[in-house]
């Protein structure tokens, strides 16, 4: 591993986001293969940096490093409306629903014709996830972090279940992104690690044996990230709304926070986690999950237990309201519920026009925490 570790270097606990994005015809959401023209065209950015991604229908926002959940979310609100201004629609959807495989075309550049070659058919329909770094103050921290946030990993997969559709037709899941990524090597969640030096040993030693460059080739639902002195989750769709989005960044922020500051807990073996995973896909909102006991819970008591618990470091992190907007999120049911309403009886150009109406209605709507 690169020995550059940058932790620390941020105020603890500041946040960045990564949201990748669907480009689409404005008119009717079709997916079109033109991220390389979006970035041609756009002008200069106040904040934030706008990128391409593994497909050529795709474009990632990135912010800086914020402060708080409000200043993230109104920064991704921001860029949004810049790829818009460039005349293209966005589907903010971890997968494109009508979009069948051939429609998308991988980017051209070298480590995207990579991923390509070592992936084949499992790289094929593209996904769009929401990424959250928490800046971390110092390695043992992060570490501590990661492996407490592991058993929470399944509860923010299901409330952020936002891709029921792919090529057409309704999956029966609530995140076919998910289910899409379980052909992916290096997808799932690590286990714990016992230090900052475990983290590298075993780290080095994937890097060697799946033969890539560096570990930003392991696509880990959750992970460590020493360049940029974070912890990073990269389980969740993509949101179909700011206000979704802001619910779960303030779960994640005021998880990471908690992790930090109390008593380590065991997390589930492997084999759990990943069944519980699977459930999260599968089901959703509506989904059961284990607890710590390994008993079978909704989702919506699991999820007043942890905002319970959680509360304390939400108003530190001025995030309480944010953090409150995951029960109407529930209530929603999640992306998956908003897509399914839309799209009613297949009526999936009520579908595509309704997310393209969300994706330009980017305003947060929020009041700060306090």
């Amino acid at each position: 591993m690169d020995d550059a570790q940058h932790f620390g270097e941020e105020e603890p606990y500041s946040l960045g986001l990564e949201e990748e994005l669907f480009v689409a015809d404005p008119s009717d959401g079709r997916l079109l293969n033109a991220g390389g023209d979006v970035l041609e065209q756009l002008g200069e950015l106040e904040r934030g940096a706008i990128k391409s991604e593994l497909h050529r229908s795709q474009i990632e926002l990135i912010t800086g490093v914020c402060a708080t959940v409000d200043e993230a979310v109104a920064e991704l609100c921001e860029l949004r409306a810049a790829v818009r201004a460039t005349g293209v629609g966005l589907i903010a959807s971890g997968t494109h629903p009508t979009a069948v495989e051939g429609d998308s075309v991988v980017t051209d550049k070298p480590r995207y014709e990579r991923i390509r070659d070592w992936l084949g058919d499992a790289g094929a329909t593209p996904v769009c996830a929401l990424h959250i770094h928490v800046g971390m103050p110092d390695a043992p921290t992060a570490i501590r972090v990661f492996n407490g946030l592991r058993r929470h990993v399944p509860l923010l997969e299901a409330l952020a279940a936002n891709s029921p559709f792919r090529h057409g037709r309704d999956t029966g899941l609530a995140s076919a992104r998910e289910l899409t990524l379980r052909s992916w090597p290096r997808a799932g969640v690590p286990r714990a690690m016992a230090s900052f030096d475990d983290f590298v040993r075993s780290t080095d030693r994937l890097t060697r044996v799946a033969e890539v460059p560096d570990y930003t080739f392991h696509w880990w639902k959750l992970r460590p990230h020493p360049r940029l002195g974070t912890v990073e989750i990269r389980a969740l769709d993509t949101q179909v709304s700011p206000q979704h989005t802001a619910a779960l960044v303030a779960a994640v922020h005021a998880l990471a926070r908690y992790e930090a500051e109390t008593e380590p807990v065991e997390g589930p073996p492997a084999e759990i986690l990943d069944e519980a995973s699977f459930r999260a896909g599968r089901a959703g909102v509506e989904a059961t999950l284990p607890d710590k006991g390994g008993q079978m819970r909704p989702v919506a008591e699991l999820l007043d237990e942890m905002v319970a618990r959680v509360r304390p470091a939400a108003r530190e992190l001025r995030c309480e309201a944010q953090l409150d907007g995951l029960a109407p999120l529930l209530a929603d049911g999640g992306g998956a519920g908003i897509q399914r309403v839309a799209c009613g009886d297949g009526d999936f150009t009520s579908l595509l026009a309704a997310l393209l109406a969300r994706a330009r209605d980017c305003a947060p709507h929020m009041r700060s925490g306090g």
